[in-house]
Protein backbone atom coordinates (compact mmCIF):
# COMPACT_ATOMS: atom_id res chain seq x y z
CA UNK A 1 0.00 0.00 0.00
CA UNK A 2 2.66 2.35 1.02
CA UNK A 3 4.30 1.72 -2.48
CA UNK A 4 1.56 2.27 -4.16
CA UNK A 5 1.02 5.45 -2.60
CA UNK A 6 4.65 6.14 -3.36
CA UNK A 7 4.95 5.61 -6.43
CA UNK A 8 1.49 7.64 -7.29
CA UNK A 9 3.49 10.15 -5.29
CA UNK A 10 6.53 10.00 -7.71
CA UNK A 11 4.16 9.89 -10.98
CA UNK A 12 2.41 13.15 -9.70
CA UNK A 13 5.48 14.82 -9.25
CA UNK A 14 7.04 13.39 -12.51
CA UNK A 15 3.91 14.85 -14.40
CA UNK A 16 4.31 18.30 -12.56
CA UNK A 17 7.68 18.61 -13.58
CA UNK A 18 6.88 17.35 -16.91
CA UNK A 19 4.22 19.95 -16.96
CA UNK A 20 6.48 23.04 -15.26
CA UNK A 21 9.10 22.19 -17.86
CA UNK A 22 6.70 22.17 -20.92
CA UNK A 23 4.93 25.38 -19.99
CA UNK A 24 8.28 27.33 -19.16
CA UNK A 25 10.09 26.38 -22.08
CA UNK A 26 7.19 27.88 -24.26
CA UNK A 27 7.30 31.08 -22.38
CA UNK A 28 10.73 30.96 -23.39
CA UNK A 29 11.49 32.86 -26.51
CA UNK A 30 13.73 30.49 -28.78
CA UNK A 31 17.21 31.70 -29.02
CA UNK A 32 18.09 33.83 -31.98
CA UNK A 33 20.10 31.40 -35.00
CA UNK A 34 23.78 33.06 -34.74
CA UNK A 35 24.24 35.44 -38.16
CA UNK A 36 26.91 34.79 -41.23
CA UNK A 37 28.43 38.53 -40.70
CA UNK A 38 29.86 37.73 -44.15
CA UNK A 39 26.29 36.64 -45.63
CA UNK A 40 24.57 39.17 -44.08
CA UNK A 41 27.09 41.74 -45.44
CA UNK A 42 27.30 40.97 -48.88
CA UNK A 43 23.70 39.24 -49.90
CA UNK A 44 21.40 42.08 -51.32
CA UNK A 45 18.12 42.53 -48.53
CA UNK A 46 15.40 44.71 -47.75
CA UNK A 47 14.79 45.14 -44.06
CA UNK A 48 13.22 42.45 -42.39
CA UNK A 49 13.52 43.39 -38.56
CA UNK A 50 11.37 45.71 -36.87
CA UNK A 51 13.27 48.20 -34.88
CA UNK A 52 11.97 50.59 -32.23
CA UNK A 53 13.55 53.32 -33.88
CA UNK A 54 12.72 52.26 -37.38
CA UNK A 55 10.33 50.21 -38.51
CA UNK A 56 9.71 47.88 -41.91
CA UNK A 57 6.75 50.26 -43.12
CA UNK A 58 8.85 53.20 -42.15
CA UNK A 59 11.97 51.76 -44.52
CA UNK A 60 9.51 50.83 -47.20
CA UNK A 61 8.12 54.27 -47.05
CA UNK A 62 11.61 55.83 -47.16
CA UNK A 63 13.11 53.49 -50.45
CA UNK A 64 9.57 54.85 -52.29
CA UNK A 65 10.84 58.13 -51.34
CA UNK A 66 14.36 57.31 -53.18
CA UNK A 67 12.09 55.74 -56.21
CA UNK A 68 10.61 59.23 -56.90
CA UNK A 69 13.77 60.59 -56.71
CA UNK A 70 15.29 57.98 -59.20
CA UNK A 71 12.26 58.73 -61.47
CA UNK A 72 13.41 62.66 -61.30
CA UNK A 73 16.83 61.64 -62.83
CA UNK A 74 17.87 65.15 -62.08
CA UNK A 75 21.05 64.46 -59.15
CA UNK A 76 24.17 65.74 -59.52
CA UNK A 77 25.63 64.76 -55.94
CA UNK A 78 24.23 61.82 -54.14
CA UNK A 79 24.55 60.73 -50.96
CA UNK A 80 24.17 56.96 -49.83
CA UNK A 81 24.12 55.24 -46.44
CA UNK A 82 22.60 55.22 -42.81
CA UNK A 83 21.33 56.76 -40.61
CA UNK A 84 24.32 59.03 -40.14
CA UNK A 85 23.60 60.18 -43.74
CA UNK A 86 19.80 60.09 -43.32
CA UNK A 87 20.53 62.35 -40.28
CA UNK A 88 22.28 65.31 -41.87
CA UNK A 89 20.97 68.15 -39.87
CA UNK A 90 18.74 70.42 -42.71
CA UNK A 91 20.34 73.62 -41.88
CA UNK A 92 23.90 72.82 -42.43
CA UNK A 93 22.83 70.59 -45.40
CA UNK A 94 21.28 72.99 -47.13
CA UNK A 95 24.08 76.06 -46.89
CA UNK A 96 27.04 72.90 -47.88
CA UNK A 97 24.90 71.38 -50.35
CA UNK A 98 22.24 73.10 -51.50
CA UNK A 99 24.23 75.15 -54.40
CA UNK A 100 23.49 71.46 -56.11
CA UNK A 101 21.35 68.92 -57.16
CA UNK A 102 21.51 66.96 -54.25
CA UNK A 103 19.77 64.05 -53.04
CA UNK A 104 19.97 61.71 -49.81
CA UNK A 105 19.26 58.25 -50.02
CA UNK A 106 20.54 56.87 -46.81
CA UNK A 107 18.09 55.14 -44.55
CA UNK A 108 18.95 54.22 -40.86
CA UNK A 109 19.71 51.36 -39.34
CA UNK A 110 21.07 49.99 -42.96
CA UNK A 111 24.04 47.95 -43.66
CA UNK A 112 25.96 47.05 -46.67
CA UNK A 113 23.33 44.34 -47.66
CA UNK A 114 20.75 46.56 -47.35
CA UNK A 115 21.98 48.91 -49.31
CA UNK A 116 22.92 46.50 -52.34
CA UNK A 117 19.33 45.36 -52.77
CA UNK A 118 17.80 49.16 -52.59
CA UNK A 119 20.54 49.93 -55.56
CA UNK A 120 19.40 46.88 -57.32
CA UNK A 121 15.86 47.82 -56.98
CA UNK A 122 15.58 51.15 -56.33
CA UNK A 123 16.11 52.48 -60.20
CA UNK A 124 19.28 53.83 -59.40
CA UNK A 125 20.33 53.23 -62.68
CA UNK A 126 18.26 56.08 -63.96
CA UNK A 127 20.32 58.95 -62.52
CA UNK A 128 23.56 60.22 -63.24
CA UNK A 129 24.98 61.55 -60.68
CA UNK A 130 28.78 63.47 -60.89
CA UNK A 131 29.23 62.29 -57.45
CA UNK A 132 28.57 59.46 -54.85
CA UNK A 133 29.58 60.45 -51.39
CA UNK A 134 29.58 56.83 -49.62
CA UNK A 135 29.36 56.41 -45.95
CA UNK A 136 28.46 52.52 -44.54
CA UNK A 137 29.60 49.67 -42.88
CA UNK A 138 29.17 50.42 -39.36
CA UNK A 139 25.31 48.58 -39.21
CA UNK A 140 27.08 45.65 -40.04
CA UNK A 141 29.17 45.36 -36.50
CA UNK A 142 25.50 45.46 -34.91
CA UNK A 143 23.13 44.15 -37.39
CA UNK A 144 25.23 40.96 -38.98
CA UNK A 145 27.65 40.78 -36.25
CA UNK A 146 30.20 40.30 -38.59
CA UNK A 147 33.99 40.95 -38.19
CA UNK A 148 36.42 43.82 -39.86
CA UNK A 149 37.39 41.79 -42.76
CA UNK A 150 33.58 40.64 -43.17
CA UNK A 151 32.44 44.30 -42.87
CA UNK A 152 35.24 45.23 -45.59
CA UNK A 153 33.60 42.71 -48.04
CA UNK A 154 30.62 44.20 -47.62
CA UNK A 155 31.62 47.77 -47.97
CA UNK A 156 33.87 46.76 -51.24
CA UNK A 157 30.59 44.65 -52.80
CA UNK A 158 28.73 48.16 -52.56
CA UNK A 159 31.65 50.33 -53.96
CA UNK A 160 31.90 47.68 -56.88
CA UNK A 161 27.83 47.99 -57.09
CA UNK A 162 28.13 52.06 -57.97
CA UNK A 163 30.87 51.73 -60.18
CA UNK A 164 28.82 49.98 -62.04
CA UNK A 165 25.90 51.91 -61.82
CA UNK A 166 27.42 54.89 -62.10
CA UNK A 167 30.51 54.03 -64.39
CA UNK A 168 31.20 58.23 -65.25
CA UNK A 169 31.01 59.52 -61.30
CA UNK A 170 33.44 59.70 -58.81
CA UNK A 171 32.93 57.75 -55.20
CA UNK A 172 34.25 59.71 -52.27
CA UNK A 173 34.71 57.06 -49.92
CA UNK A 174 34.45 57.78 -46.00
CA UNK A 175 35.95 55.91 -43.20
CA UNK A 176 33.45 54.74 -41.03
CA UNK A 177 32.93 57.28 -38.12
CA UNK A 178 35.09 56.68 -34.92
CA UNK A 179 32.03 55.43 -32.37
CA UNK A 180 32.04 54.68 -28.83
CA UNK A 181 33.21 57.58 -26.08
CA UNK A 182 36.45 56.48 -25.08
CA UNK A 183 39.40 56.02 -27.12
CA UNK A 184 40.33 52.58 -25.73
CA UNK A 185 37.15 51.07 -26.26
CA UNK A 186 37.69 47.98 -28.56
CA UNK A 187 34.94 49.14 -30.77
CA UNK A 188 37.23 51.45 -31.83
CA UNK A 189 39.96 49.20 -32.27
CA UNK A 190 37.43 47.53 -35.17
CA UNK A 191 36.77 51.02 -36.97
CA UNK A 192 40.66 51.47 -37.38
CA UNK A 193 41.58 47.95 -38.58
CA UNK A 194 38.47 48.30 -40.95
CA UNK A 195 39.36 51.22 -42.42
CA UNK A 196 42.80 50.39 -43.11
CA UNK A 197 40.78 47.95 -45.18
CA UNK A 198 38.67 50.22 -46.70
CA UNK A 199 41.71 52.48 -47.87
CA UNK A 200 42.64 49.91 -50.02
CA UNK A 201 39.93 50.89 -52.40
CA UNK A 202 41.13 54.11 -53.36
CA UNK A 203 42.41 53.61 -56.77
CA UNK A 204 43.28 57.53 -56.87
CA UNK A 205 40.86 57.89 -60.00
CA UNK A 206 37.27 56.79 -59.37
CA UNK A 207 37.15 56.13 -55.71
CA UNK A 208 39.00 58.42 -53.59
CA UNK A 209 38.64 57.56 -49.84
CA UNK A 210 38.82 59.99 -47.10
CA UNK A 211 38.99 59.28 -43.20
CA UNK A 212 37.90 62.62 -41.37
CA UNK A 213 37.26 60.63 -38.17
CA UNK A 214 39.87 62.30 -36.21
CA UNK A 215 37.60 65.94 -36.87
CA UNK A 216 35.15 64.09 -34.51
CA UNK A 217 37.71 63.74 -31.66
CA UNK A 218 38.88 65.48 -28.82
CA UNK A 219 42.79 65.92 -28.38
CA UNK A 220 43.09 62.78 -25.70
CA UNK A 221 40.91 61.18 -28.45
CA UNK A 222 37.40 60.31 -26.05
CA UNK A 223 34.51 61.68 -28.40
CA UNK A 224 32.41 64.92 -26.94
CA UNK A 225 28.52 64.39 -26.28
CA UNK A 226 28.53 67.66 -28.04
CA UNK A 227 29.58 65.88 -31.36
CA UNK A 228 28.16 62.71 -31.16
CA UNK A 229 25.48 63.16 -28.23
CA UNK A 230 24.96 59.00 -28.31
CA UNK A 231 28.47 58.54 -29.40
CA UNK A 232 27.42 57.34 -32.68
CA UNK A 233 25.35 59.73 -34.28
CA UNK A 234 26.61 63.91 -35.00
CA UNK A 235 24.68 66.45 -33.62
CA UNK A 236 24.47 69.81 -35.43
CA UNK A 237 27.49 70.54 -34.54
CA UNK A 238 29.22 67.04 -35.48
CA UNK A 239 27.46 67.67 -38.61
CA UNK A 240 29.50 71.09 -39.29
CA UNK A 241 32.15 69.59 -38.31
CA UNK A 242 31.67 66.79 -41.31
CA UNK A 243 30.55 69.20 -43.66
CA UNK A 244 33.46 71.73 -42.69
CA UNK A 245 36.20 68.59 -43.14
CA UNK A 246 34.45 67.26 -46.26
CA UNK A 247 32.90 70.46 -48.84
CA UNK A 248 36.57 70.58 -50.11
CA UNK A 249 37.07 67.45 -51.06
CA UNK A 250 33.04 67.77 -52.57
CA UNK A 251 34.15 71.04 -53.89
CA UNK A 252 36.69 69.70 -55.82
CA UNK A 253 35.47 66.02 -57.45
CA UNK A 254 32.53 68.81 -58.61
CA UNK A 255 34.45 70.23 -61.05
Amino acid sequence: MKNSLRHQLVATLVTSAILSFAAHAADTPAKPAAIDGRACSITPAPRTVEYPWMSIARWQAMFQEDLEVAESRKVDLLFVGDSITEGWNKKVWDKSFGKWKTANFGIGGDHTGNVLWRLDHGQADKLSPKLVVLTIGVNNFFHCQANPEQVFEGVKAVVTKLRTIYPNARILLNAVLPYAQSASDPKRAEVIELNRMIATLDDGKSVIFKDYGKKFLQPNGDMSPTIMADYLHPTAKGYQVWSDAMLPDIKRLMK
